[in-house]
């Protein structure tokens, strides 16, 4: 799939996923987009741990209590170092939503769907749970989840604002 369609065709999707699996080989294809993705200073603060044995995805979906965690064949989930690369500033939040935008297009290009889960994570201990489950380093940080498979249902993008109420040439506004 072209660049351009993959934009134009990611959404998040939120349903059911069919039982086809998702084989290690585009596993490692949509991981490896998001090691692509640039970071502050080449720090590559950003680490993924890939979540595909069944009764591995069944504790995590348990702890992230989502019906797309239920179904999803795989997940990806996304951890941040947050240590200082610049001076006395971090840059996990940038780092990591650069890889998982990479990841995300590459799951469509796929012809898979997923979910940029995030929110639920920073709720009571839930991303500390997590990262116990999955035996994340001390003082990184679970940020983000992917669950991926195929969807049950074909999604498409929300409608998003036109060019001229978001983006102008040399000046805000036009």
């Amino acid at each position: 799939m072209d660049l351009f369609d993959a934009i134009a065709r990611r959404h998040s999707y939120r349903g059911e996923f069919t039982d086809q699996p998702v084989p290690r080989e585009d596993l490692q294809k949509i991981v490896q987009a998001g090691i692509q993705a640039p970071s502050a200073k080449n720090e590559q603060v950003t680490s993924f741990v890939v979540v595909d044995e069944p009764e591995l995805l069944a504790k995590v979906a348990e702890i992230v209590d989502r019906p797309v965690c239920r179904s999803a064949k795989a997940m990806i989930v996304c951890m941040t170092d947050p240590r200082p690369v610049f001076h006395d500033i971090a840059f996990p939040a940038e780092d990591c939503a650069a890889a998982v935008e990479n990841m995300l297009l590459a799951i469509t290009a796929l012809g898979y769907a997923s979910v940029w889960i995030d929110g639920v994570l920073r709720m009571g201990d839930i991303a500390e749970r997590l990262g116990r489950l999955l035996g994340v380093p001390e003082g990184h940080m679970v940020r983000i989840l992917l669950p991926i498979g195929v969807p049950v249902e074909p999604g498409v993008q929300q409608d998003r604002l036109p060019w001229d109420r978001r983006a102008w040439f040399n000046r805000y506004g036009g």
